[in-house]
């Protein structure tokens, strides 16, 4: 994922964001606000995907909803915050980006504020599922390239619970009391559509929640499923650039040189134990380089190489301390050389790590559990994955927040992949289906069940 918005929308303005259609163009939505059956809603929103920070008509799709449903709806929050940043980079507004994140308040007397957030955006993948509705929409991405879009990380199926979410409670007011929240959020897989919201002023301009909660698909549980981790659930994810500097020269005279191959060669391997001997063995931390490149030609010697790394930690003390050790190998092993110090870039827009309050978890659990049956309500280990909901929970006073998965997998399918008869296509698959509805079905009562036992409290 692309980490910076900067980066994310010149990428986009140079490849001529502003003539930027699907090539295969988007289908009407169905009749009505959404349309009857969830399934409908479903099959709409996963034929018709929309790319990160370009989620118009999903999001003008589902605002009819909650209007339909007497929420005080307002769109395009976020907006202002993209177009600025937007504005910072070319000197212009982006007609075809913006902030697309919607905001549904549903006021039904005193009581507890729950917010409930769903994510919209789809991954620039050729969908390969062989589905009846699969995707064939075509757009260009954030980096400038023509691509298949598909919702591989099962964010439609996000919105459809949603949307039933949203259904079941408003039909169902008089079992509840308080503040309803429903934000649709864009931009997940940038890692930047809740730091645009909070930047447009959600937390100032609508009810500041007493809980926040989400759910997410997962590609390794069979649908009827939730599991949860509590505590820590997702990681912090950062993203670090390494420019290392050399003297270039003849690929036959390297000793007139400062190989820049050599000490990126060298920064790799030394990173290495940054985690194993640096890092207490019970604390998580991973540091991959993903791409080195430097050089165009066998016989010379670049002045330059560049490194990319992404940086996974569950604390913010278990942060720093990798953050600060990559900073001292680079440098330590460009002077080691004699090589000028190296140009290291740690990305601003990070994404925190997900923690969820095991108090709320606990009894979120115990609710889902009471409506599905507490045989299909299993805790799992966290996961080095990031996702930015973890922003809602981090803003002023700490917001206690849950986030749960929701298996996806056909019960079949998974049986077999538990006897080793195949494997399962991950989440970003461009084979990933999910057995959408028993999914969908599941996600309703369990977000529903989770919402009305946070409004009974006192």
């Amino acid at each position: 994922m692309i980490r910076s918005l900067a980066l994310a929308l010149a990428l986009s303005t140079a490849a001529g964001c502003a003539t930027a259609q699907p090539a295969s163009p988007l289908q009407p939505p169905p009749e009505g606000p959404v349309g009857g059956a969830l399934m409908d809603v479903y099959t709409w929103l996963h034929s018709n995907p929309e790319l990160s920070f370009q989620e118009a008509n999903s999001s003008a799709m589902l605002a009819a909803e909650l209007d339909a449903l007497n929420f005080e709806v307002t769109t395009r929050l976020g907006d202002a915050w993209v177009r600025a940043k937007a504005e910072d980079i070319q000197g212009q507004v982006i007609d075809e980006v913006g902030g697309y994140g919607v905001v549904g308040v549903l006021r039904n007397g005193d009581g507890p504020t729950v917010l409930i957030r769903a994510d919209m955006d789809a991954l620039p993948v050729y969908e390969r599922t062989s589905l009846s509705f699969a995707s064939e929409v075509v757009d260009t991405t954030w980096s400038g390239v023509e691509n298949g879009v598909m919702h591989a990380c099962g964010h439609d199926v996000h919105m459809t619970v949603w949307a039933g979410v949203a259904r079941a409670l408003a039909q169902r007011a008089d079992e509840w009391s308080g503040t309803l929240v429903m934000i649709l959020q864009p931009a997940e897989e940038l890692g930047l559509g809740a730091q645009a919201m909070l930047a447009d002023g959600l937390f100032e301009r609508f009810p500041v929640p007493d809980y926040n909660l989400a759910l997410h698909v997962s590609a390794s549980q069979p649908a009827g499923k939730v599991a949860y981790s509590s505590g820590y659930a997702l990681a912090n994810v950062d993203s670090v650039d390494i420019h290392v500097k050399g003297v270039g020269g003849h690929g036959a005279y390297p000793h007139t040189t400062k190989d820049p191959v050599v000490v990126a060669a060298h920064i790799v391997t030394a990173l290495q134990s940054l985690v194993s001997r640096n890092l207490d063995p019970q604390e998580p931390g991973v540091v991959t380089v993903g791409s080195i490149q430097a050089g165009a030609k066998h016989n010379i010697i670049s002045d330059e190489a560049h490194l990319k790394l992404t940086v996974r930690s569950y604390s913010d003390e278990t942060r720093a301390l990798l953050l600060e050790g990559i900073q001292r190998i680079a440098r330590g092993q460009a002077e080691t050389f004699g090589a000028p110090e190296p140009e290291i870039i740690i990305e601003s827009d990070y994404t925190p790590a997900t923690y969820n309050d095991p108090a709320l978890t606990e009894t979120a659990m115990a609710a889902i559990g009471a409506a599905i049956g507490m045989e299909n309500v299993v805790s799992v280990s966290p996961v080095m994955g990031g996702e930015d909901f973890s922003q809602y929970g981090r803003t002023g006073e700490k917001i206690p927040s849950l986030i749960f998965w929701l298996g996806a997998v056909a019960p079949e399918t998974y049986a077999s992949s538990q006897e080793g008869a195949l494997a399962l296509p991950s989440l970003h698959s461009p084979f990933f289906a999910p057995d959408a509805e028993p999914t969908i079905e599941t996600g309703v009562k369990a977000m529903t069940a989770a919402a009305l036992d946070l409004f009974q409290e006192d």
